[in-house]
């Protein structure tokens, strides 16, 4: 995807990892009642419509067979996603769904010979809407740990039904700074004594602050409500980076000033899985997806995918089933 130069960028905020203030502002300003088809581009039969009904269609895709009787009659897996997270998902220029996980969800789409139909919804209430049956699966830059997979909350309690992830893409935080990074900075440790801007409320300001605790010179740390005001502090000099989710990160680096104004230093840091979510009910969806992603994986579409969006450190090798922790 070419850079969107003299455009503002799309508001990215927060971190979708579990101790980070959930993304929302923005996908209530885009919510869409109705669901946006993504197309696959394979050998496959049905054209979407409800699941369960009819009888189960046939497909020359590889994989059709290994799906429930009720996708494979739908023609569709129904996506749950909170689409407002650029470059995992968000919506371009021509309102048009795009980003890692749209273009992944094509890709399987080809092996599974069915559509993947993403459904806009804020982020929290994704779980509920799988296990209420709105959803087939989630597929939001979630986070696969523990908790979620036996839904737990922040305490341990019991709060409502656990799910399974198939694990495909790995996320930590990453340092952006200004191109050519002039500051020199690699890592964490030479951040002490610097000014630091990131998003207020999120795991990164977290790190910050540990970080703190471990500096002789302390960390200065500008908090804003939004990363884009962040950005900003580290574009006019004020600050020397900006802490972000790796994918955002990257993504930043790729868009803003046509790729001339940040560039990404240094390895992720506390990378997790992010997994395609599925009811614990569903093992035969789960296992078709896993199959699927591991066919795309050995193929070199997944690889593609990584790249077109510049994101090809967050790979994975093969397909995890509740890898988190």
């Amino acid at each position: 995807m070419t850079a969107r130069t003299n455009r503002p960028l799309p508001s990215v905020e927060g971190s979708r990892r579990p101790s980070a203030r959930r993304r929302l502002a923005a996908a209530a300003a885009v919510a869409l009642t109705g669901s946006l088809l993504l197309t696959a581009c394979g050998d496959q039969t049905g054209s979407g419509g409800e699941g369960g009904g009819g009888e189960a269609k046939s497909s020359e895709a590889p994989l059709f067979d290994k799906l429930p009787k009720d996708i494979q009659s739908a023609g569709v897996v129904k996506v749950g996603s909170d689409i407002a997270y650029a470059p995992v998902e968000f919506y371009d220029e021509n309102d048009k769904i795009a980003g890692i996980d749209p273009d992944l969800g094509e890709a399987l789409s080809k092996q599974l010979g069915v559509e993947f139909e993403f459904t806009n919804g804020t982020f929290d209430g994704l779980i509920t809407g799988l296990n209420s049956g709105r959803h087939d699966v989630i597929m939001s830059a979630m986070t696969d740990t523990k908790q979620r997979q036996e839904g737990l909350d922040d305490k341990g309690e019991k709060v409502g039904e656990g799910v399974d992830f198939v694990d495909y893409f790995r996320a930590g935080s990453s340092i952006l700074v200004k191109k050519g990074n002039p500051e020199g900075i690699k890592s964490l440790d030479d951040l002490c004594g610097e000014t630091v801007a990131l998003q207020r409320g999120t795991a990164n300001e977290e790190l910050a602050e540990a970080q703190n605790e471990k500096c002789d010179r302390p960390i200065k740390i500008l908090a804003f409500d939004k990363d884009t005001e962040a950005l900003l502090q580290v574009k006019q000099g004020r600050a020397v980076a900006d802490i972000n989710d790796y994918p955002v990160a990257a993504y930043n680096a790729k868009t803003s000033g046509g790729g001339e104004d940040f560039e990404v230093v240094g390895d992720q840091i506390d990378a997790a899985p992010y997994g395609i979510a599925v009811s614990k009910e569903n093992t035969q969806l789960r296992d078709a997806i896993k199959a699927a992603l591991d066919a795309i994986i050995d193929n070199g579409e997944y690889q593609k995918v990584l790249e077109k969006w510049e994101v090809t450190d967050a790979a994975v090798e093969e397909a995890t089933v509740n890898g988190g922790k």
